[in-house]
């Protein structure tokens, strides 16, 4: 009898399959679990499904343990068998888990593809990383949303290592080789940017914050703030002064910035101290974060004690004056394509030999 198809929802066929068409079957998938390193038991006729046991490493893992296997072989293994080798690519897009190899020779798991049932992820989560491991990858990215969020647990179980976290979902991340993890750290840094805005009565616009330190306290600073993923620094301390006070400008060049360490749950900070013309006058205080703003005379910002008194920004304001009295140049914005990656980015740097910047260096 010649096997034409074969419908897993109705395992009482096994009874009247030919032992020829049988094996044929049985060749045809034992070949495919070398695809992705799961070791099979090839009983067909028992109405619990294909597979009685799978094994990933030394750990085995029955597939009866916490959910329907005949459910989920339904779900898997309902498919017509024609003779062809259907059979070994239908099994590897259901044992494994979706993915795409990254450019280091890892792989990035699709996340709209996990399954939701935590005992069926555990089973195809062995079973990848069995695959992975013959196919010599390193490193695996495992994104699990907010919704699969009972995935975790499973993930980390299997050892899988938190990466990082946004408000959406959890990176995460496996290594396989037995040697040292090459894979990159989450982000090391926290940008921030800080505009000194000066207009043509020599007035620089300050502001004063709602939430400050009680050694920071009458302070006038001037505006400050985190640039956004994706964004430019140019770009994101003209956003930053407009949403404090209103004021639209224009960038003219980074002065000085700053690097320190441990501020921020033990990350370090890049601080860049950015000079703006200003393109309007009239102040509006952003309410949420401000609480107050106004136009001050250089002068009396400079002698403000807390000032005066701050080493570090003292010397900024010394660099500020010296850039207003042309003793002192900046690092202008300069957009360059690299062939290294063929995509467009931003270099700040000091030009001497260009007559626009009408400045030069002390």
């Amino acid at each position: 009898m010649e096997l034409k198809s074969f419908d897993f929802k109705s395992m009482s066929m096994c009874k009247s399959v030919s032992m020829e068409g049988l094996m044929k079957f049985s060749s045809s998938f034992l070949d495919s679990k070398l695809m992705f390193g799961v070791n099979v038991a090839p009983s067909f006729c028992s109405h619990r499904g294909l597979l009685t046991k799978a094994s990933y490493s030394s750990t085995s893992y029955d597939a009866t343990r916490s959910f329907s296997k005949k459910n989920f072989l339904e779900d898997t293994f309902s498919y017509k068998i024609n003779g062809t080798n259907h059979t070994s690519l239908y099994f590897q897009d259901k044992w494994l888990l979706d993915a795409s190899d990254d450019e280091y020779g890892g792989v990035l798991v699709n996340s709209d593809r996990l399954p939701s049932d935590p005992d069926k992820f555990t089973f195809v989560l062995r079973a990848s990383l069995s695959h992975w491991k013959v196919k010599g990858k390193k490193g695996v990215w495992l994104k699990l949303p907010l919704e699969k969020c009972d995935l975790v647990p499973v993930a980390v179980k299997e050892g899988f290592q938190y990466h990082h976290a946004e408000r959406g979902y959890v990176m995460m991340t496996y290594w396989i080789p037995e040697e040292p993890c090459m894979l990159p750290s989450n982000a090391s840094h926290q940008v921030g940017v800080g505009g000194f805005v000066i207009n043509d009565k020599n007035e620089v616009l300050v502001v004063q914050e709602k939430h400050f330190t009680p050694a920071l306290s009458g302070l006038w600073k001037i505006p400050t703030g985190f640039i956004h993923e994706s964004e430019e620094i140019f770009t994101g301390i003209v956003r930053e002064v407009q949403e404090e006070t209103g004021i639209d400008t224009e960038f003219v060049e980074v002065m000085a910035f700053r690097h320190v360490h441990d501020v921020a749950f033990q990350k370090s900070d890049l601080f860049f101290v950015c000079l703006l013309r200003p393109l309007s006058k009239q102040i509006m205080v952003d309410d949420l974060e401000i609480q107050n703003a106004k136009w001050m005379p250089l002068v009396e910002f400079v002698e403000q004690p807390l000032i005066q008194e701050d080493d570090m920004f003292k010397k900024i304001i010394d660099i500020f004056i010296a850039r207003l009295g042309k003793r002192y140049c900046g690092l202008s914005v300069h957009q360059l394509v690299s062939k290294f990656d063929d995509k467009l980015s931003t270099l700040y740097f000091n030009t001497v030999d260009d007559p626009n910047l009408n400045c030069q260096t002390s």
